[in-house]
């Protein structure tokens, strides 16, 4: 059994040989550049990663195919950089990094105090109203986005053939891109006083969104490899760590509508493929929502959340979703614990999650600098030898 039928079984609801593991197929399923050093070195293999560094601003990494191999990643990941041409366009200020993303935000990190980028400024927060500003959204040029987007997919196929093909994003989500441009504060006062701004912000998003896909699937019919993509993934941050960002009947109206609309419109072009969607916080109140709206893959499952028991989210939806991530908590488990903690922790998750398929192995979001390699190798192992079926 390949990576490719492992994961295919898996998104069925059946029990593979063994639990599938991702790492790198997404921006949010990766490890950041330090980690993964510290990580292989621990081992006396290559701290090599690819030359494309997919998110300069989360400071992850993609791990060399030899080192891919070596740690039985069953996903590889196809898409966009998430900052345009980057390095091209990164600008050097003494050993102070800054880039611009897609819609114009500037990002800035200094090496010497920052973990990671920070957000510089918001395009869109100096108008009264979101109404007003809207159409003054910035875009980059689109043909040659569409370029660089071509040339990356062409380089990045050639090591998909028999692993788990994960087209991937190139921006944020509908809401998180509509704060970043907005900023914050701006953005929740215009959820309550300029609805109709923020949905046309939302519409904006979206339909950027569906060029970015009909490029990426038009790019595979050229190229004969719509069949080979498994798995689109998209994003959104809809909850915080006790609650969702808005009343759950809020995003109903307001937010996931347009997902739906996304989502219907990929399933339309490519019927057999699965749709990620990646989500922190505690969103098991619309979980329902998500589903109805065509999402197969739940990310990150972020268990120690509100409400996000796993044992109750296994029971009330596996037979409808599968669980792509919760294979351990990254903010207290595999950054704090001893080595020790991590495998009783991962044993434990895989006895619930795993039985009948529907759970793909990754932690909650990207591994972070502050977890050591003990504890990235006490996971690893622990699911190489207790995820088997």
């Amino acid at each position: 059994m390949n990576s490719k039928e492992r994961v295919h079984k898996v998104l069925r609801h059946q029990e593979p040989d063994r639990v599938p593991y991702d790492l790198g197929a997404t921006t949010v399923t990766s490890i950041t550049k330090n980690a993964y050093k510290s990580a292989m070195k621990y081992k006396n293999l290559s701290a090599d990663y690819q030359k494309m560094e997919i998110d300069p601003v989360q400071q992850i990494v993609t791990p060399i195919e030899a080192n891919l191999v070596k740690l039985k990643v069953d996903t590889r990941r196809i898409g966009a950089l998430r900052i345009p041409d980057y390095p091209v366009r990164k600008r050097l200020n003494g050993r102070i990094e800054t880039v611009t993303d897609f819609y114009g935000c500037d990002w800035l990190w200094n090496p010497e105090k920052d973990f990671y980028f920070n957000q510089m400024n918001y395009p869109l927060e100096e108008y009264d109203t979101l109404s007003e500003c809207v159409n003054k959204l910035y875009h980059p040029d689109w043909d040659d986005f569409v370029a660089i987007l071509r040339r990356d997919l062409s380089n990045q196929i050639k090591a998909a053939d028999g692993y788990c093909c994960v087209a991937d994003r190139h921006t944020a989500g509908l809401t998180e891109n509509s704060l970043r441009v907005r900023g914050h504060e701006k953005w929740y006062m215009d959820s309550i006083v300029d609805p109709e701004g923020v949905e046309s912000l939302i519409e904006i998003f979206m339909q950027d969104k569906i060029l970015y896909w009909d490029a990426v699937i038009d790019w595979a019919i050229e190229n004969k490899w719509q069949d080979q993509i498994d798995v689109i993934s998209e994003c959104d941050d809809l909850g915080s760590q006790t609650s969702t960002i808005l009343h759950p009947d809020t995003l109903r109206t307001m937010v996931i509508p347009y997902f739906k609309k996304l989502y219907a419109h990929l399933k339309k072009r490519l019927p057999d493929v699965k749709i990620f969607m990646h989500s922190c916080g505690a969103i098991r109140e619309i979980i329902p929502d998500f589903i109805d709206a065509g999402v197969d893959i739940l990310n990150p499952v972020q268990y120690t959340a509100s409400e996000m028991d796993l044992a109750g989210l296994k029971k009330d939806f596996g037979k409808d979703i599968t669980f792509w991530g919760g294979g351990i908590d990254t903010q207290q488990t595999l950054n704090n614990g001893t080595p020790q903690e991590v495998r009783d922790k991962v044993k434990e998750i895989i006895d619930i999650m795993a039985p009948g398929g529907g759970f793909v192995f990754t932690p909650v979001h990207n591994i972070q600098d502050d977890v050591s390699p003990e504890n990235f190798w006490a996971m690893w192992e622990t699911l190489q030898e207790y995820g088997k079926y």
